[in-house]
This record gives structure tokens, C-alpha cells and sequence, in this order.
């Protein structure tokens, strides 16, 4: 499991003309499943989300984690994170989970960093999104369950 995660004082997505998630001060997570993924790394990066400490405290230092300052979390479904671009011009997309367990964990994901004390507002599975956000730092870290 791949995941992008950007600090945030807003973001928001919209499918199909409709906003299906928007947040203030918080983290916007892009999350890529593969077919290997399972629970425990839904749960490792789950943990880490909520527990990274990202945002500064009154020294200005990265002290405090996404629940420390009461943020929330927008969490958007990314299957192009296991896009394979070494090969031509056309990425593969042949890692990513096929939909049916992507969007399982996707959701089980996301009830984990709920059962964690964040709120979590989300995109639509499947559906092409518009994304907006105003990364604030900008902070941008990359986490992969496989290199725990």
C-alpha cells in the first residue's frame, strides 16, 4: 500500500460535479492499493497517518501529529500510485488491486483512521475527481507499507 500525504490548511474533491469531501487543517491522503495489500497494511499505514508528527508546535518544530492539532484527513483513492512508468511512454497500471480489493481496503482504511480519533472525509471510489488543496509547508511525505 502506497500512500502520498500532504499537509494542508484546505482541501477538498468534487465527482461528478458534486463535493464528496472537503476539510480545513489536515492532511490529504492519496492511497494506492496493490494486490498484495492486506489488512496489516492498511493498519501500518493507517498508524502512520495519524501519528506522523507533521505539524509545527510553538517552537516551530514538527512536534505534533494530524490528531495533536485536531485536524482531519481527505482521504482519495489513487490507483495510479503503482502506475509502472519505466517501460515507453504509456504507464502500466498492472500492480494496482483490481477494483473490488482496492476499495475494500480503501474503506477499511478509512474506518481505521476514524477508530483512531481522525475524521476522515473521502472522493468517490472509481470516479474521476477534481482535487483542490493548499499544501502548507509545503510538507509532502511519500509512505510505503512494504518498506516497513
Amino acid at each position: 500500500m502506497r500512500a502520498v500525504i500532504q499537509r494542508v490548511t484546505t482541501g477538498s474533491v468534487e465527482a461528478n460535479d458534486e463535493m464528496t469531501g472537503s476539510i480545513e487543517l489536515g492532511l490529504v491522503v492519496l492511497l494506492g492499493v496493490t494486490h498484495e495489500d492486506d489488512e496489516q497494511d492498511l493498519k501500518y499505514i493507517a498508524d502512520k497517518v495519524t501519528n506522523l508528527r507533521i505539524f509545527e508546535d510553538e517552537q516551530g518544530k514538527l512536534n505534533l501529529s494530524v490528531k495533536d492539532v485536531g485536524g482531519k484527513v481527505l482521504s482519495i483513492s489513487q490507483f495510479t500510485l503503482y502506475g509502472d512508468c519505466r517501460k515507453g511512454r504509456r504507464p502500466n497500471f498492472m500492480s494496482a488491486a483490481k477494483p473490488d480489493q482496492a476499495n475494500d481496503l480503501y474503506e477499511k482504511f478509512n474506518e481505521e483512521v476514524a477508530n483512531l480519533g481522525v475524521p476522515v472525509e473521502t472522493g468517490a471510489f472509481g470516479e474521476h475527481m477534481k482535487v483542490s488543496l493548499l499544501n502548507d509547508g509545503p510538507v509532502t511525505l511519500i509512505l510505503d507499507s512494504k518498506d516497513k
